[in-house]
């Protein structure tokens, strides 16, 4: 026992340095430069990227889905399921017939989930929300100033979650529950113009901003599922999150420095007197998201889902009058986000290996990231993407390796198009740790 902790101690540890490194990473993403950065979910997780972003009816017993809190009923009555994930992205970004590549592996998330009675489940862990990474450099006229924009930072949640097997009978099973999660991280933007010529007496200048959060959100799942005669049966799963209204610390500055040093010269912003920290506006939007499934009892499933909220991810909002960096040329608008996929399920029964086997395919498509005014009108970027993995079994059944691949594209060539392949290989253990020895 104290080894298994030890040992669930240390990769947490190694999960918390991995995210850390993640938020301060090369990677050029310029779509993170609006709103809180680019958000990955459900993707993230090769369970879900295996089968296309399906994840509103999904529910396992050694495996954690944190996209619907109902789904902790699953888990064993003797069971400690740790699940972790790791991934890496390879990006290929296109833009006025340019092309840029990049590459970059992370932690994806790591869980773990364990019975507290035996209608009563709960889940707990750590998953990045979103990332800032983005360098654009616009290059100076003859005697002009050269503009260079600049991201780092993100978010990662820390989410608890109960669930409730409401009702548990032999036709008819209903759980329902919620998550709890705390986002925290930083996000900072920088907008520098420097002189390219000395002899006009220019002085170099940065906007400066940066994001402080510290917040909590809520979601809320159900899930039901009712036997259709001895062979199959069918799923349905709805989550729901709230409207939420918060704050968050921002702190802006406007400084001038030296051609020679990037130390600061003189403050322009805020005035003398003035506070440089101030509480911004952070919005979730309300969600609902919704998902049915069929399943040929052990054998196989398939499985769509339906997302729809009043904008994508959280809306941040500048301090009226009080933003370094102007008028932001994005606004929220509505997002719908559509999935399918196919599963063949694990079988820890079958006669040979490649029997036991599972395997998954699935697509996505995602309406309204984000609403960019451009000067020929607005631009809506849209996301579709596939996924396919398999899952093995190993020490019979009980513990899972997750392999996944997947394609995303979003936006096009006229504005900026960004194409990804995703490798994920996800590790679920589920050990017996509540089973009483009947003799010592």
């Amino acid at each position: 026992m104290r080894n298994k902790i030890l040992i669930i101690g240390i990769a947490f540890l190694a999960a918390l340095t991995g995210q850390s490194a993640d938020a301060q990473n090369s990677f050029n993403l310029p779509y993170s430069q609006y709103g809180l950065g680019s958000v990955e979910q459900p993707f993230n997780m090769p369970m879900a990227s295996a089968m296309g972003g399906v994840v509103y009816t999904r529910s396992n017993s050694n495996a954690i889905n944190p996209f619907n809190p109902a789904s902790y009923g699953g888990i064993g009555l003797e069971s400690f399921v740790f699940d972790m994930g790791l991934n890496v992205q390879m990006n290929r970004l296109t833009s006025d017939g340019r092309t840029v590549k990049s590459a970059d592996g992370n932690v994806g998330y790591l869980a773990v989930g364990l019975p507290i009675t035996r209608w009563w489940k709960m889940a707990a862990g750590l998953m990045p929300y979103s990332s800032v990474s983005y360098v654009t450099r616009i290059p100076a006229t003859t005697g002009g100033m050269a503009t260079q924009f600049e991201g780092r930072g993100g978010v990662n949640q820390i989410f608890a979650g109960m669930a409730f097997n409401v009702l548990d009978g032999k036709k008819d099973k209903l759980q329902a529950g919620f998550n709890v999660k705390y986002l925290t991280g930083s996000v900072v933007r920088l907008m520098s113009y420097t002189t390219t010529d000395t002899s006009l007496h220019l002085i170099n200048s940065r906007h400066a901003q940066e994001l402080r959060l510290s917040n909590v959100l809520l979601d809320f799942g159900v899930q039901y599922r009712r036997a259709l005669g001895e062979k199959y049966t069918l799923g349905a799963g709805v989550v729901y999150k709230p409207y939420m209204d918060m704050q968050v610390k921002e702190v802006s500055l406007i400084y001038t420095y030296h051609a020679t040093s990037e130390a600061l010269l003189d403050t322009v912003f805020p005035a003398s007197g003035e506070d440089a920290e101030l509480r911004s506006r952070l919005e979730q939007a309300h969600t609902v998201g919704v998902g049915v499934s069929l399943e040929r009892n052990g054998l196989w499933q398939v499985a769509a889902d339906a997302a729809f909220s009043g904008w994508q991810g959280l809306r941040h909002t500048p301090v009226a009058g009080r933003s370094v960096f102007g008028e932001s040329p994005m606004r929220g608008g509505a997002y719908s986000r559509y999935a399918v996929g196919f599963e063949k399920l694990v079988n820890a029964e079958a006669s040979n290996y490649f029997g036991r086997m599972g395997w998954s395919a699935g697509a996505s498509m995602e309406q309204g990231l984000l609403y960019l005014t451009m000067p020929n009108g607005e631009s809506r970027v849209d996301r579709w993407s596939i996924g396919a993995g398999a899952t093995l079994p190993m020490r019979r059944g009980r513990s899972l390796l997750t392999i996944s691949v997947g394609y995303s594209s979003m936006g096009d060539k006229a504005v900026m198009q960004r194409r990804c392949v995703t490798f994920g290989v996800a590790v679920s253990s589920c050990e017996r740790w509540f089973v009483k020895r009947k003799y010592n």
